[in-house]
């Protein structure tokens, strides 16, 4: 593979089936370091799913991952430590209902990175901070709303350093009032050089905050490119059905 020190993660022909039913369909494409990368479609068309398998949360059936240089679906991976770099942020944000979001933010860095409770303690505290949440560090999931809990979500993954933060449909969860204070969280990460994969149905923030948009229908990318041509300006017929549909 050629060494790119900007490259990030570079996905090669992946494939994954359930059962008989082909989802991904060779997937392929690079995300660099700093770039935020949007994939858009429609509902089922594989968008999750990718997403799970980048992190191996789904096992691919067939392709290749690689991450910082080194395939992940290679003999003898650590995926643990791979995906400890690999922050995911769900659309059903993942909480421990029974831990306050002090803790939820600590955990992860204690326990999987090996770091002091107290330096732990201290990277909550600095990330709940970022997300307009230090108010909140003692307050457990069932004390707060739909939009806390993603905040509180994307401050757990903060606290992990991530190289590549993973969002899947982080505001489809929310009410619409708390859609925009996620987003704009999002923007300032992407502002700040945070790399990430987004998939989302948010179009005004693919279209505003991607360097790339990746447009997945029935498990092939159907075209990618910069926001203003996919917007703008597609090529392929059905990405200028969707995107006429959709925004």
């Amino acid at each position: 593979m050629r060494c790119d020190v900007e490259e990030i993660l570079r996905v090669e022909n992946l494939r994954k089936s359930f059962g008989k039913n082909e989802v991904l369909k060779g997937i392929s494409f690079t995300v660099n370091k700093g770039e935020v990368v949007s994939i858009i479609g429609s509902s089922g068309s594989g968008k999750s799913t990718l997403l799970r398998c980048i992190n191996q949360l789904e096992e691919p059936t067939s392709g290749a991952i690689y991450f910082e240089g080194e395939n992940l679906l290679g003999e003898h991976v650590n995926i643990r430590k791979a995906r400890a770099k690999m922050a995911m942020v769900f659309q059903s944000f993942n909480l421990y209902n029974n831990l306050n979001a002090l803790k939820n933010c600590t955990i992860g860095p204690v326990k999987v990175l090996g770091i002091s409770e107290e330096e732990a303690k201290k990277r909550a505290v600095e990330n709940l901070e970022k997300v307009g949440m230090a108010e909140y560090v003692n307050a457990k999931p069932s004390q707060l709303s739909g939009g806390q809990k993603q905040r509180v979500a994307i401050a757990r993954a903060l606290c992990m350093e991530p190289a590549l933060m993973l969002f899947d449909e982080p505001t489809s969860a929310l009410d619409p009032e708390m859609v925009e204070e996620v987003l704009n969280i999002m923007i300032a990460l992407a502002k700040a050089g945070q790399t990430m994969i987004v998939v989302t149905h948010e179009m005004q923030f693919a279209k505003d905050v991607s360097s790339k948009v990746i447009f997945v229908d029935k498990g092939i990318i159907a075209e990618e490119g910069s926001p203003k041509e996919i917007f703008e300006n597609p090529r392929e017929n059905r990405t200028r059905e969707f995107i006429k549909k959709v925004y």
